[in-house]
């Protein structure tokens, strides 16, 4: 099963409002929604991450399943483009971003840090203008496709 932050979830990653053990800090941050709970403890097992702290953070609501959002969450207003929901975007459009950013070497470190500390659709989609103009409309082909197909 694939885990991830929930919004209080994020909301506590930032501001440590609730109190964590360092080791399901460790656990917590890397439920992404793309790593399994057995690739979570595999990686965590050196610092002694356990399942019981996997459960204390979705018992405290911090973590939830990762699947696909429901289809009624979105306003009909605010319907995205195709029928994929923003999460499902940024989980494509977040990893072309990096190669992307990455492949610019140090005159885009600073882009590249802005599209790592992005943690959602909206704040990645923000910052494509930017990513468009460093590596050009041919390689950002890719990533508009990501994002808006």
């Amino acid at each position: 099963m694939k885990l991830a932050k929930t919004d209080l979830g994020q909301r506590v990653l930032k501001d440590r409002s609730v109190p964590l053990t360092p080791r399901q800090r460790a656990a917590f941050i890397l439920c992404d929604g793309r790593n399994t709970v057995d690739q979570v403890l595999a990686a965590t097992a050196s610092v002694g991450v356990t399942r019981e702290d996997i459960d204390h953070l979705l018992q405290e609501n911090l973590l939830e399943p990762a699947g696909p959002a429901p289809a009624a969450a979105t306003p009909a207003a605010a319907a995205p483009v195709s029928d994929r929901t923003a999460q499902q975007r940024y989980q494509e459009a977040y990893p072309v971003a990096t190669r992307l950013t990455a492949g610019l070497g140090l005159r885009g470190f600073r882009l590249n840090l802005a599209v790592e500390g992005a943690t959602n659709f909206e704040q990645l989609r923000e910052l494509a203008p930017r990513i468009r103009e460093a590596v050009g409309d041919k390689a950002y082909a890719d990533l508009d496709r990501a994002l808006n197909a």
